[in-house]
C-alpha cells in the first residue's frame, strides 16, 4: 500500500509539475500580440486522420495564410521584385519613343515582354495583384493585431509566476523590512524607471517595451500609406514634356505639351494656371584634366507668371532644384542646340527663319535632326513645292570619324552645321503623325551637286549652302540653346514622404525596443526575515535583461538592504541555499553581484 502511495503522489507531483510549465510558458507567450493560429475541430475524414475543412473551412485557412506575416513578406518581396522590369526596360507611360526605339532594335524580345506586359509594368495585371494582395494582407495583419495590443494596454501586467527561479533572469535576497514596505518601495523603484506596475497578491508585476509593438504596428500602417500614395499619385498624376528654346515660352495648357500623360482618375481642367518664358540657358563644362567635358553648370533663367494675371516673377530651375508653382513642378531635364537658319527661295525672298532643336546623340552634344519647310517656298518654275533637310551638328569640331564629323567637347567652340537638300512632298498632308526630328524622304528627290552626287555641305555660322539651278540657299546663322522641361503634378509624394518616414520609426522602435516584464515577490520567512525575489522575462533572449534586473536590485536594496547573513534555514518556500542554482541555470546571487552575474538561460 505504501509503494502505492508513493506512485500515486509522484505521478501527481508529474502532473502539478507539467501544468507549472504550461502556466510560466504562457506568461511568456502573452508578451506576444501575433494572432493565435485556431486549430480545426472538425473530425478527422474516415481513414486518413485529417480533418475535414470543408468549403468555409478551406475559406478560413486561405484567409489565415494570406494575413500572416509570412505571406506578407514573401508579397513585398515579389512586389519588389516586380518593380525591377520597370527600372531596366523602357516604360510606355515615360518615353514612348524609347519604347518604340527598343522594339526596333529587339525585334525577337519585344514580342514576349509585351506578352508579360513588360512595357506597362505598373499597369500590368500581374503587378496590380500582386500590390492589391498586398495591401489585403496588410490590413488583415494590422486589425487583429492592433486590437489585441489595445486590449494588453488596457488591462495590467500578469501575476507573477509560481516559481520566479524558472525565469532566465532571477536574483534573491533576504532583508529585514517588512514585506509590504518592500513591495511599496518596488512599485516606486519600477514606477520611476518607466514600468506599468501593480501589486498582485504577495509580489508587484511590472512590464514595460510597448513600443515595440506600436512600433511593428506603425511600421505596417506605414506600409500601407505608402501603397496608398502609390496608387494615388498613379491615378491622378498628370506629367508632361516641353521644349523651349531660348526667347520661347510656355502655358500650362494642354495644347502646349509636347506630350502629355495622366493617371485615369485625372480632370485636365485642373492643371494649374501658370506660364513661362525661358530667358537663357547657362551650361559650362570643365575645360581640362580628366574630366574634361562634364557638366559644372545647369541653369535654366526663366521669368514666370502665376495664375493669370499674377505678377511676372524671376526663377531658377537646375537639376534636381524644379521650379514649383501652385503645386506644380517644373524640372529641366535636358538640354542642347538650335542652329538658326534662314532659308531662301531663287529670287532672294525670305521664305523661314527659325532656331530649329537638334536631339543630342552622346555626351558631347553631337546632335541630328531636320529642317523643314512645308509652306512660302517655289522653285525655279514658281511651282510650290517643300524642302527638307537633314541636319548633323557638331558644338566643338574635332574631324571626321568613321565617315561623320564628330564633337570633342559639349561647349559650342567651334559648331558646324552639316546640310544635306531634298524637295519633295514632306508627307505631313497624309494626316499620319511625324516625328519631327526625322525627315522621311520617300517622296522627296534629292538636289544633286556637279558630281550628280547628293548635295550636302559642313557650315559654320554665317556660311550658306546655295541650292542648284537657282533654286535658292540655306544660310547658318548661328546657334540658340534649348531645354527640356517636366511638367508634373504628384498628390502622393507628400504622402508617401511621410509614410517613408513613419516606417523608419516604426522598424527601429519594434527592432531595438525589447518587451520584458519583471516580478518583485516579497514574503515573511519561517524565521521572521524577509525573503526578496526578482525575476525578469524578455519577449526574446538579451544580455541587458540580467543587467537591468540587477541595477533594478541594487536600486531597490537602498529600502531593504540585506539581512545579516544567518545559518542556513530550511523554509516552506522554494528558496535554495546560496551556492545553489535556480531551474534555468542561474545561482540566486547577492543584489550587489547581480549587474555582474546577470542569469542565463
Amino acid at each position: 500500500m505504501g509503494k502505492t502511495n508513493t506512485t500515486d503522489t509522484g505521478a501527481g507531483a508529474a502532473a502539478a509539475e507539467r501544468e507549472q510549465e504550461r502556466v510560466d510558458s504562457a506568461a511568456g507567450e502573452r508578451l506576444s500580440t501575433a494572432p493565435r493560429e485556431e486549430r480545426p475541430e472538425t473530425e478527422p475524414q474516415a481513414g486518413t486522420g485529417v480533418p475535414a475543412m470543408g468549403v468555409v473551412g478551406w475559406i478560413r485557412w486561405f484567409w489565415r495564410q494570406l494575413t500572416s506575416m509570412r505571406v506578407a513578406l514573401i508579397l513585398l518581396f515579389l512586389l519588389s521584385l516586380g518593380a525591377i522590369p520597370g527600372s531596366l526596360i523602357p516604360q510606355t507611360s515615360v518615353d514612348d519613343l524609347k519604347v518604340q526605339n527598343f522594339k526596333d532594335q529587339h525585334t525577337t524580345l519585344s514580342p514576349i515582354y509585351e506578352k508579360f506586359q513588360l512595357f506597362d509594368v505598373y499597369s500590368s495585371v500581374w503587378f496590380s495583384a500582386i500590390y492589391i494582395l498586398l495591401f489585403v494582407s496588410l490590413i488583415g495583419c494590422i486589425v487583429p493585431r492592433t486590437g489585441q495590443f489595445v486590449g494588453q494596454l488596457r488591462s495590467r501586467p500578469p501575476g507573477a509566476p509560481k516559481r520566479l527561479t524558472r525565469l532566465p533572469a532571477y536574483t534573491t535576497w533576504r532583508t529585514e523590512a517588512e514585506p509590504e514596505e518592500v513591495r511599496e518601495a518596488a512599485l516606486g523603484v519600477l514606477g520611476k524607471r518607466r514600468f506599468r506596475a501593480h501589486t498582485v497578491g504577495d509580489a508587484v508585476a511590472a512590464e514595460k517595451g510597448y513600443l515595440r509593438e506600436a512600433g511593428n504596428l506603425v511600421f505596417h500602417v506605414a506600409l500601407i500609406v505608402m501603397l496608398v500614395a502609390f496608387a494615388a499619385g498613379q491615378l491622378f498624376k498628370s506629367e508632361g514634356g516641353k521644349l523651349v528654346v531660348e526667347g520661347d515660352g510656355f502655358a500650362n495648357t494642354l495644347t502646349q505639351y509636347d506630350d502629355f500623360k495622366s493617371g485615369s482618375l485625372y480632370d485636365t481642367d485642373s492643371l494649374a494656371p501658370f506660364s513661362f518664358v525661358l530667358d537663357d540657358f547657362v551650361g559650362t563644362y570643365e575645360e581640362s584634366g580628366p574630366q574634361r567635358g562634364t557638366p559644372r553648370t545647369f541653369e535654366a533663367r526663366v521669368k514666370y507668371t502665376e495664375g493669370v494675371e499674377g505678377p511676372e516673377r524671376k526663377g531658377v530651375i537646375r537639376v534636381n532644384e524644379p521650379l514649383v508653382v501652385d503645386g506644380t513642378k517644373v524640372y529641366l531635364i535636358a538640354h542642347g542646340y538650335a542652329p538658326v537658319v534662314t532659308v531662301r527661295d531663287g529670287k532672294g525672298k525670305v521664305v523661314s527663319r527659325n532656331s530649329v532643336p537638334l536631339l543630342p546623340i552622346d555626351n558631347n552634344i553631337t546632335s541630328t535632326g531636320a529642317i523643314k519647310v512645308m509652306d512660302g517656298y517655289r522653285d525655279k518654275n514658281g511651282v510650290k513645292t517643300q524642302l527638307g533637310f537633314k541636319a548633323f551638328f557638331v558644338p566643338t569640331f574635332a574631324g571626321h570619324g568613321k565617315g561623320q564629323m564628330f564633337s570633342q567637347f559639349p561647349g559650342a567652340e567651334f559648331p558646324v552645321l552639316a546640310l544635306s537638300a531634298y524637295s519633295g512632298s514632306l508627307g505631313v498632308d497624309s494626316g499620319l503623325p511625324q516625328n519631327v526630328y526625322q525627315l522621311d524622304t520617300s517622296q522627296m528627290k534629292e538636289f544633286k551637286n556637279e558630281d550628280d552626287e547628293l548635295l550636302k555641305k559642313m557650315l559654320r555660322p554665317g556660311e550658306k549652302l546655295d541650292l542648284p539651278d537657282g533654286g535658292g540657299s540655306i544660310t547658318f546663322d548661328g546657334i540658340e540653346e534649348w531645354a527640356s522641361f517636366q511638367i508634373s503634378q504628384q498628390p502622393g509624394n507628400g504622402l508617401a514622404l511621410g509614410g517613408a518616414v513613419a516606417a523608419i520609426a516604426g522598424l527601429a522602435a519594434s527592432l531595438f525596443i525589447q518587451r520584458r516584464r519583471v516580478w518583485v515577490r516579497a514574503v515573511r520567512g519561517a524565521d521572521g526575515v524577509t525573503v526578496v525575489e526578482m525575476a525578469g522575462l524578455g519577449r526574446s533572449e538579451s544580455a541587458k535583461l540580467p543587467e537591468e534586473l540587477g541595477d533594478l536590485a541594487a536600486a531597490l536594496i537602498t529600502t531593504a538592504p540585506v539581512a545579516p547573513e544567518k545559518p542556513a534555514v530550511s523554509t516552506s518556500m522554494d528558496v535554495d541555499g546560496p551556492d545553489a542554482t535556480n531551474e534555468a541555470g542561474s545561482r540566486p546571487v547577492h543584489p550587489a553581484e547581480a549587474p555582474a552575474e546577470g542569469a542565463e538561460k
